[in-house]
Parts: C-alpha cells; sequence; structure tokens
C-alpha cells in the first residue's frame, strides 16, 4: 500500500510539473546575455547587464576594440572616458555571442541583416533575441523586428527603445526603457535580467509600436535639428514635435501598432530627448544641415552613425505604400537626397493647408 502511493505521488507530481511547464514554457532563468555591436550603445548595454548582476560578452567588430575593452576596461573609440566593468568580455567571434540565454543586437540598423545572417547555425531556437537598433531598413522599408524575423525564424523576438544616451547609461544615471515583446513570460523575464535601480524596464506588448517610435524619432531630430540651425525659433521646434508625434502615431497605427504607445517612453519620451539635445547624433547633424553644412562632408568626419540619414526615405517610402501622409519626414528624405534644399523645404511645410488638429489627419 505505502509502495502504491508513493508511486501513485510520483505520478501526479510528473503530472503537474507536465502541466506547470507547458502553462510556462518561456521559464528560463536569464544570467548570460550577448550583446552584438560594440558601438557606444552596445557597450552600454554590456554595462548595465553587468549591474543588473548579469554574466555579458560583447561582440566587436574591430580587434582593437574587443582587445582594449578586455585589456583596459574602455572603449575609447565608440564610448571614450567611461570605465567599463572589468566583468565584460569582448569578443570578435560572433558565435561566442550567440552561446547564451539571451541576444541583444545593438549593431546600426542597415547592417543588422547580414551581421544576423551569420548567427543561425550557433543561436538556439529557445533564447530571445531583443532589437536593440533603431531604424527602418532602407532596401525593404522593413522593422528590425521584421528583418529579424525573416534571417531568425521561430526565435522570441523583443524591442528595446526609449530615451537612452549611451554615455548616460553607461555611467549608471537613471533610465526608463520600454522593453516589448509579444510573449509577456519572455518581456517579464527579461525586465527581471536587465532591470537595476538606474535602468528600469517597463514591459510592453506592443513591438510594432515600439519599434516605429524609435525609428521615426530619428528623422524627426534631424527636423528639429535643421529647424534650430535655420534659427526659427523654440515655437517652430515644439511645432516640429508636436505634428511629428502625429506622424509617428499614423505610421504605428498604420503598421498594426496602438496610438497610446507613441505616449510612452519608446514614443514621446524618445523623440523629446532626441529632439533637444546636442548630444543626439541626428539632431545635431540636422543643426549642422540648418547652418548650410553638406552633408557628405559631414557624414565622412563622424565615427558614429546617424540612424535618421538611412531611414528617412525607408520610413517615406513606407508610408506612402501605407497611403498615410508623413509631410515632415518627406521634407526630410528629400532634403537628405538632394531633392530639394532646406529653404525650400521649409516653406512647402509652411504654405501647407490649414486643418483640424486631429491626430489622425
Amino acid at each position: 500500500m505505502i509502495l502504491f502511493v508513493l508511486i501513485l505521488y510520483k505520478i501526479l507530481q510528473r503530472i503537474r510539473i507536465f502541466y506547470a511547464s507547458e502553462e510556462h514554457k518561456f521559464k528560463m532563468t536569464i544570467s548570460y546575455i550577448g550583446i552584438v555591436g560594440a558601438g557606444a550603445w552596445g557597450t552600454a548595454l554590456a554595462q548595465v547587464v553587468r549591474q543588473s548582476g548579469c554574466e555579458a560578452v560583447l561582440w566587436a567588430h574591430e580587434e582593437e576594440v574587443a582587445k582594449e575593452i578586455n585589456i583596459q576596461h574602455e572603449n575609447k573609440l565608440f564610448l571614450p572616458g567611461i570605465q567599463l566593468d572589468p566583468g565584460i568580455r569582448a569578443t570578435t567571434i560572433l558565435e561566442d555571442a550567440a552561446e547564451v540565454d539571451a541576444i541583444f543586437l545593438a549593431v546600426p540598423a542597415q547592417y543588422l541583416r547580414r551581421v544576423i545572417i551569420k548567427l543561425p547555425l550557433s543561436l538556439s531556437r529557445e533564447i530571445p533575441v531583443v532589437v536593440c537598433a533603431k531604424g527602418v531598413e532602407l532596401k525593404s522599408a522593413a522593422l528590425m523586428s521584421e528583418v529579424v524575423n525573416d534571417a531568425l525564424p521561430g526565435r522570441p523576438i523583443a524591442v528595446l527603445s526609449g530615451p537612452t544616451f549611451a554615455e548616460e547609461v553607461a555611467r549608471g544615471m537613471p533610465t526608463a526603457v520600454t522593453l516589448a515583446a509579444n510573449d509577456a513570460a519572455v518581456g517579464n523575464e527579461l525586465v527581471e535580467a536587465i532591470g537595476n535601480q538606474n535602468f528600469r524596464p517597463y514591459f510592453c506588448d506592443d513591438v510594432t509600436g515600439a519599434e516605429i517610435g524609435g525609428a521615426v524619432k530619428n528623422v524627426l531630430a534631424i527636423a528639429c535639428g535643421i529647424t534650430d540651425g535655420r534659427g526659427l525659433g523654440n515655437n517652430a521646434r515644439a511645432a516640429v514635435i508636436t505634428r511629428g508625434l502625429v506622424e509617428m502615431t499614423r505610421l504605428c497605427i498604420a503598421k498594426g501598432g496602438r496610438a497610446e504607445t507613441m505616449m510612452g517612453l519608446s514614443g514621446l519620451g524618445d523623440l523629446t530627448l532626441t529632439c533637444t539635445s546636442n548630444q543626439s547624433r541626428n539632431y545635431s547633424l540636422g543643426k549642422q544641415l540648418g547652418k548650410g553644412k553638406l552633408l557628405e562632408k559631414l557624414l565622412s568626419t563622424s565615427l558614429s552613425v546617424a540612424e535618421g540619414v538611412t531611414s528617412a526615405s525607408a520610413i517615406s517610402n513606407l508610408a506612402k505604400k501605407l497611403n498615410i501622409e508623413m509631410p515632415i519626414t518627406d521634407a526630410v528624405s528629400a532634403i537628405l537626397d538632394d531633392s530639394i534644399t532646406v529653404e525650400h523645404a521649409i516653406k512647402e511645410l509652411l504654405i501647407r493647408p490649414f486643418r483640424s488638429e486631429d491626430p489622425l489627419r
């Protein structure tokens, strides 16, 4: 009788474990994170990972960057003046960053596809892939999550976005971000893994909305920079930010996202930060364009990537495909393509017909 009870107990226990695992399929503990891309943002993320108590391996394209991080615990090329956690391990072997519990993709948007297509053989199908690049692919007009799903099908995908200057994040200054995932279990596990007192991720289940905010705000930051470089005043900049938010919202809804996501950290939060500070690469570039500097010269003298430059035409083309109006984005795209002057673009925007302030019109 005792033997029977013990056997029955074991059977019931196995049944309970089975159903619990089915109910919570994603229940792995994330303690080892790979970051692909050792630019300013990727390096700052590696710092966050260590500050949150996880192990971090950081993939760098440049051998000298990886060596410097490992030996001197600095990234003087992309994030100078920041002492990095000595526990960050840098590598130039992409597979090293894939043998982890979660992988964060922090390479520039236009290079994302060519990097991640090298990952499938070494990347487990169970681990989450977190998109940290903000942009729209130029050739396909695809969002970064769509690029990942195409190149790495079947993986859990999340998006990390929000108002983040890499230097402040790396220094441990208070920062709040959106972490979006379609699977709440995946999202919450990632939040627990990387969240700490100074880096506060807020979960959201609108992946598309989080991406739209991060991509479009870069283009609008260029517009705000042009406005300031031209000396048009604070009123004009406020108008660009506000009407730009309307454009973001239109695109978000058209792509299947939610309007309220644009009011959050990955929308209004990121837009406000990027459009009002000289720390923003896109804003600073726009400011120089507004002062009459040539785009080619500005790009040739900068190590960092202003994502809005390449995303502008992609977003403009995407809006046309979806049959929505994005006049500020179109103007920036035309300026960057050298098909219209700054002066002409501003004039065209200012003579547009008066209309209702309905945000969806």
